[in-house]
């Protein structure tokens, strides 16, 4: 456990510096957790916003109860449109322009293009983020463009395509074949050129590019939870 302590640690500090650049200390924060909790792999999102310690609503009616610098937080998990029928985006704008937060976390499961990033980095950024588009169902991007606030993006890695197997798989035999025959010269050029996009127009026309996540998905989206869920609370309170 005490691993998952330094993650949320890291995490934290990391999210900090984007939380400094963008709003004070008093400033309000809205915590969305997109995806779909009911599909595991997809689960992150929904899972991490019942750990968010959400301050919004005490602080509006009994301030009295918590330190006098508590920053106000709400969070909301707003589904996926097969479920819903709404955009992601159209359900955010509305609640943005209600309760006027300074800036929005977005957590989301992502689509790897390595075997070895599941479920093993955690990426930031404070562009935004288009849900869907890492497996080709991309929806309208949550960014400032589009909200009016900034948006820090937060994803973990818990699937990856066939391609992506096969061309990490591939890597694995040409560097096997290249330490028994280093002049090889079609594997060299292989190794140079983009395999995922190669192999990837070999499977898409037979419907073989499918999404793939470790058998292991369960524990490894439960242990991520706590740890972007601890990494948040750490990070908006001082």
């Amino acid at each position: 456990m005490k691993i998952f302590g330094k993650s949320a640690e890291s995490l934290s500090k990391e999210l900090r510096k984007l939380l400094e650049k963008h709003t004070t200390l008093k400033d309000e924060i809205l915590v969305v957790g997109l995806g779909n909790l009911y599909v595991t792999p997809d689960s992150l999102g929904p899972k991490v916003i019942n750990e968010i310690d959400v301050t919004r609503h005490i602080i509006n009616y009994m301030p009295q109860v918590l330190p006098e610098n508590t920053r106000k937080v709400s969070a909301i998990s707003p589904g996926v449109l097969g479920t819903t029928g709404i955009e992601t985006l159209e359900i955010i704008k509305g609640i943005v322009e209600n309760t006027k937060p300074k800036l929005l976390i977005v957590i989301d499961a992502l689509a790897s293009r390595s075997i070895e990033r599941i479920s093993s980095t955690i990426q930031l950024s404070d562009t935004g983020i288009t849900p869907g588009a890492g497996v080709g169902n991309t929806r309208k991007d949550l960014s400032i463009d589009t909200l009016g606030i900034p948006v820090i993006a937060l994803g973990i890695p818990t699937v990856v395509e066939a391609a992506t197997i096969a061309a990490d798989s591939l890597d694995l035999f040409i560097k096997k074949v290249q330490e028994q025959a280093q002049s090889n010269e079609f594997l060299n050029k292989l190794q140079e050129e983009d395999k995922y996009e190669m192999i990837k127009e070999v499977l898409v026309p037979e419907d073989y590019n499918f999404i793939v996540t470790p058998k292991e998905i369960d524990d490894l989206i439960e242990n991520m939870k706590d740890i972007v869920a601890r990494g948040i609370n750490f990070a908006v309170q001082e």
